[in-house]
């Protein structure tokens, strides 16, 4: 089972690039199934470093609660329809199986019966034991003979299923002879053993079957008359009493109701499994099959859903569970490597590796741990973690950059046989994120979520070469920051774009007019502000609106109509 080694939400080139270089270091140390993954899209400029290196980009990872599909029981034991009462129950007794799926030929569940269920179809039900009701098998003469391991010496339409009435022999040949009389001789089957007058009454009544039991045999002038009646018979060694409860075993599984059944779908939660379960109390598995066209996949057990697997998460790039993919607070995390703040409500059940180190970037923690074991990246793993530093320190300039970058990044780029500058200019050009996304996509191509002081506020950054694209797209993203804020429950978002030529940043909000009205940086318009030489999220913003956060009482203020677009005018 792999471990997904995984950024933070709406990753920036940091998280997927840490990812990255942190599964190969995990793969070459102590855990070979390392896998990295990503919890969003790629944007362009990641898209740009994961084709410069040649690496897929990581498995897209959005949700990791359990579901069906994943905890289910594959390759179980199944029952073909066709399949005799007798063949089946024996199935469930040898594997000690409370249900088990029946499905056709195309691999499609017809039903789910129990063993109690089995076992009350073998048997009479009260209203009909003293009728022909308890006397009927729905079954055929090529059933009957293979449950009865008997020999079929003459047979019409042996393959012809159909309700047959069963007459064991123990009484006169007067009192036989009246039964006979009360049913369809076409449906009848007389069950005996060593008693030729009762065999010839049968054979000359034209009955369905005569069933021989003691391992006796007709005489041949009777076995000729029957073949003239068109009388089957049967040949077999069990004594009449077993002879009699084996033939109701002969039944076929498909001739029964089981359609009545709960199935769940390969995506379903195991938490709505476990509720839906709790209602049907009666059925023992519960099949998982596939999306519309209802072919088993496996089967869930009500011991499956008491403590489901979870999916071993690392989180790299963050630290808390409002950021991390949809589930990791079901999941089990075991590492943590970040380098931002601690915050949130990060918990885990057991111990873990923690590394938080105040660095410009994730993949610069990483690098590390490869140096100083003395491991060197491959070319094209040491190409993502160049990438991620550049991204996060933007080249080295961001006041989040410490001496361990300066450090990192030219040991990375002599691996990676790449030259900073260089590299640096066509990443911050690969593609300005204003120009070729819309709005929404936009705000989400690096968002953040923050719970603090009893607010809930969001932080997207975007990077561009100049602010052109910002001042065309400006309408349609304080539009989309409202829509953003309804949609995801926000007290405050906002979206701070940064001049990577300038060092500085312009910062575009929506929601709390109190924690708007305290930001310290200069008004240039009515949600509009000026950043000079902030570029960092992390160290620079976040703090500053953090300070505003601590000063206000901790009550979100209370909605107003925002008409959409306004306040964006200079």
């Amino acid at each position: 089972m792999p471990c997904y080694v995984i950024g933070h939400r709406n990753p920036d080139t940091d998280a997927i690039c840490s990812a990255i270089g942190y599964a190969s270091f995990l793969q070459k140390t102590r855990l070979p199934e390392a896998t990295p993954a990503r919890c969003g899209d790629l944007n362009a400029r990641t898209s740009w470093v994961l084709e410069k290196a040649g690496m897929p980009a990581p498995r897209l990872l959005m949700d990791v609660r359990p579901t069906a599909g994943a905890v289910c029981q594959k390759g179980v034991t199944t029952a073909h329809p066709d399949e005799t009462f007798l063949t089946v129950y024996q199935r469930m007794m040898e594997g000690g199986f409370r249900s088990v799926p029946v499905i056709d030929n195309e691999g499609t569940v017809l039903g789910m019966p129990t063993m109690r269920e089995i076992l009350s179809l073998l048997l009479p039900d009260e209203a009909n034991q003293m009728h022909a009701g308890a006397r009927t098998v729905r079954t055929s003469l090529e059933n009957m003979t293979r449950v009865l391991r008997g020999r079929l010496v003459h047979a019409r339409e042996p393959e012809l299923e159909q309700d047959l009435i069963m007459s064991v022999a123990a009484s006169s040949w007067e009192t036989l002879r009246d039964r006979t009389k009360q049913f369809p001789a076409n449906q009848s089957v007389f069950i005996m053993g060593d008693r030729p007058s009762l065999q010839r009454l049968g054979i000359d009544e034209g009955i369905r079957a005569l069933v021989l039991t003691g391992g006796f045999e007709l005489i041949p002038e009777d076995l000729e008359r029957a073949r003239e009646n068109g009388v089957s018979i049967i040949y077999c060694d069990h004594d009449t009493a077993t002879t009699t409860q084996l033939i109701r075993c002969s039944r076929r599984v498909g001739s029964s109701q089981f359609e009545k059944f709960l199935s769940f779908p390969p995506g379903a939660l195991v938490s709505y499994i476990r509720k839906q379960a709790q209602e049907e109390p009666g059925q023992a598995l519960f099949p998982v099959l596939e999306d519309g066209c209802g072919k088993l996949i496996g089967v869930i057990s009500r011991t499956d859903l008491l403590s489901p697997p979870r999916t071993r998460l690392v989180l790299v790039d963050h630290n808390e569970f409002s950021q991390a993919v949809k589930g990791a607070d079901e999941a089990e995390v075991i590492e943590v490597i970040d380098h931002h703040r601690l915050s949130g409500n990060l918990v885990t059940k057991e111990p873990v590796r923690f590394i938080n180190d105040p660095l410009g970037s994730t993949c610069t923690i990483v690098a590390r741990m490869f140096r100083d074991l003395g491991l060197k990246p491959e070319k094209n793993v040491a190409t993502c973690m160049c990438a991620g530093i550049i991204s996060d320190t933007l080249k080295l300039t961001s006041p989040t950059t410490t001496e361990v970058d300066r450090e990192i990044l030219p040991w990375l780029a002599e691996i990676a046989e790449i030259d900073v500058d260089d590299f640096a200019q066509n990443f911050f050009g690969a593609g300005s994120v204003l120009k070729h996304q819309p709005a929404s996509e936009a705000l989400e191509s690096d968002r953040k979520e923050y719970e603090e002081g009893g607010f809930k506020i969001s932080i997207s950054q975007i990077e561009e070469l100049g602010l052109r694209q910002f001042e065309e797209q400006r309408r349609a993203l304080a539009d989309e920051l409202e829509a953003l804020r309804h949609r995801q429950g926000l007290d405050f978002a906002c979206l701070m774009v940064t001049d990577i030529t300038k060092n500085n940043s312009v910062l575009l909000v929506a929601g709390d007019n109190r924690l708007a009205d305290r930001i310290e940086y200069p008004r240039i318009g009515q949600r509009l502000f000026q950043l000079d030489g902030v570029v960092s999220r992390k160290k620079q913003l976040f703090p500053a609106l953090s300070r505003v956060l601590a000063s206000l009482d901790g009550t979100p203020e209370p909605e107003e109509e925002v008409a959409v677009g306004a306040g964006v005018e200079g």
